[in-house]
């Protein structure tokens, strides 16, 4: 794969971003460096210094854009509107096409402070770069559509937070994604009443994110923004993962899961689970996600109305509860290596083993290795709930190279409980010890393998 870059935003119009200098930093440490995502977009070959050119000065590559731009957007934060929001501590850096031909951006976070940085510094720690790290990885590993993080690099610089120790160190984060449009930067333009500017946002991101097959319309875009976005939240709910902050502004019309804060990995599957210590009601809950979704492209509809008649858009939103069902139990079975079999049937077998998972308060990564791996290989599975779960999986068919993989004859699974993510940087901030992280990151890359 050759480099192959793109300008593709440009399209947009100058009214949709505002061009940024990055900030100066006064070390360069590269932290972590994704070769594999390099591979698919041609940047493999890079040396370490061309690298930290790119991904911590920031030096335009030729062909893609000129300078950074900080791209507008609003966005319904816990469901109170926030007109002044906007890429605060990240910029647009680069885009190019993937070796599927897909637009894909390279955005930033911790790259400095922009016309949206309002009090922020426009700065990230070094612990939330690790953090983003271990969340795409595992989420990729397992299947979820997700951002990934390509590059980290720390900064030297000592910065203050009010929710972890201080001072702390600071980093820089470039992630891979496939596109930054989020429903925020709809809402923007419907809330500033720029129609012009709406219908050029549908084309591009018809041409550009959802490939062009959907038509070139206000409803087509959101029955793909809604099948995409359920499918995503569907493959979370999966992984047992709670992203935290679903706000308007975080969920990207490509529907790829990226923005990674106080998420967690459930240690029991629990409805009411949340990520964020500040979600006090639970907005964000587990079991609320989907929900949030749903509820966030209603907004999507509403801000789609400056340029479409209501009509049209009503059978996306209807629709999503029934597009997430099925995706859901698709999920669900390719963690078990089991193949669908109907629908009545699968929805009976999830049912089952949610409330046997629930009732029994067991570990969800440990309930799908241990029943992928031979189904009840640990005494506890022959009993209670699990019969039912036993009964409804009997007539689904296993993937023939579900158990290919020796990790499925490991002794546990691999998981990303918070407290293994606290040990890891833990190891980090007291020692510089990157020994853990790395091992982690090889053996989550590992697991995913055994998915695949």
């Amino acid at each position: 794969m050759e480099w192959s870059p793109a300008r593709a935003i440009e399209e947009l119009g100058a009214g949709f971003y505002d061009p940024v200098a990055p900030a100066r930093f006064p070390e360069a440490r590269l932290r972590f460096r994704n070769r594999r995502a390099a591979a698919e977009v041609g940047l493999v070959g890079l040396s370490e210094r061309d690298w930290l050119c790119r991904f911590w000065a920031f030096e335009p590559f030729a062909g893609s854009l000129p300078q950074p731009l900080a791209l507008r957007y609003h966005g319904h934060q816990f469901r109170v509107y926030n007109p002044d929001i906007g890429d605060g501590r990240g910029f647009l850096y680069a885009q190019c096409r993937d070796a599927a031909g897909r637009l894909m951006d390279f955005g930033t976070k911790g790259s400095g402070q922009t016309p949206y940085s309002r009090f922020g510094d426009g700065r990230l720690t070094l612990k939330g770069a690790v953090r983003e790290v271990l969340a795409t990885e595992m989420l990729e590993s397992l299947g979820v559509p997700t951002s990934r993080t390509f590059s980290v690099v720390e900064t030297g610089e000592a910065l203050d937070r009010n929710d972890e120790p201080s001072p702390t160190r600071s980093a820089v984060l470039t992630r891979l994604s496939h596109g930054h449009i989020r429903i925020g930067t709809f809402q923007r333009l419907a809330a500033l009443g720029e129609d012009a500017d709406m219908r050029r946002l549908v084309s591009y991101v018809r041409a550009h994110l959802h490939g062009g097959s959907w038509g070139d319309t206000p409803a087509a875009l959101l029955a793909a923004t809604a099948a995409a976005c359920a499918e995503t939240v569907a493959r979370q709910m999966a992984a047992g993962f709670v992203h935290g902050v679903l706000n308007t502004d975080n969920i990207n019309v490509t529907g790829e899961s990226f923005d990674y804060g106080p998420w967690r990995f459930l240690p029991a599957w629990e409805p009411g689970f949340t990520a964020a210590y500040f979600d006090h009601a639970g907005l964000y809950a587990f079991a609320r996600q989907p929900e949030a979704v749903q509820w966030s492209l209603l907004q999507l509809g509403r801000a789609l109305r400056l340029v479409s008649e209501a009509e049209p858009l009503v059978p996306a939103i209807n629709g999503f509860g029934a597009l997430y069902e099925a995706a859901f139990a698709r999920a669900m079975l390719w963690r078990l290596g089991l193949r669908p079999r109907g629908k009545a049937e699968d929805l009976a077998a999830v049912q089952a083993l949610e409330q046997a998972m629930a009732a029994s308060g067991a570990q969800p990564d440990r309930v799908f290795f241990d029943w992928r791996g031979g189904a009840a290989r640990r005494p506890g599975y022959d009993a209670g709930e699990w019969t039912a779960v036993a009964r409804a999986l009997e007539g689904h068919e296993r993937e023939p190279d579900a158990l290919a993989h020796d990790y499925w004859r490991a002794e546990a699974p691999e998981t990303m409980l918070i407290g293994e993510a606290e040990r890891i940087w833990a190891a980090i901030a007291e020692h510089d010890d990157w020994e853990r992280f790395e091992a982690k990151i090889a053996a989550v890359r590992r697991m995913g393998e055994a998915h695949a």
